[in-house]
């Protein structure tokens, strides 16, 4: 993983049961809990930013704000039709 130029310090607080699954990982593998945290965010952050793009996308769907094509149209606008 590639350190970002300027790491910032986040303080979280997570139930306890969470913390000792954490903390016996960190103990059986030799990393730091940090490194599991920061995985894990690194590594689920694209997938909660697309599920809230996507649910702010079905809304303006929803309320009529947002233009819907068939996949015929996409194509004719492409110059991809067969």
């Amino acid at each position: 993983m590639e350190k970002e130029k300027s790491d910032q310090i986040i303080g979280i607080r997570i139930p306890s049961t969470i913390a000792q699954r954490l903390d016996t990982l960190a103990k059986r593998t030799g990393r730091t809990k940090t490194f599991y945290i920061r995985e894990a965010i690194v590594d689920h952050l694209d997938d909660l930013e697309d599920i809230y793009f996507a649910e702010m996308a079905l809304e303006r769907v929803r309320r009529g704000d947002e233009e819907l094509s068939s996949l015929d149209e996409v194509e004719r606008r492409l110059g991809l039709e067969d």
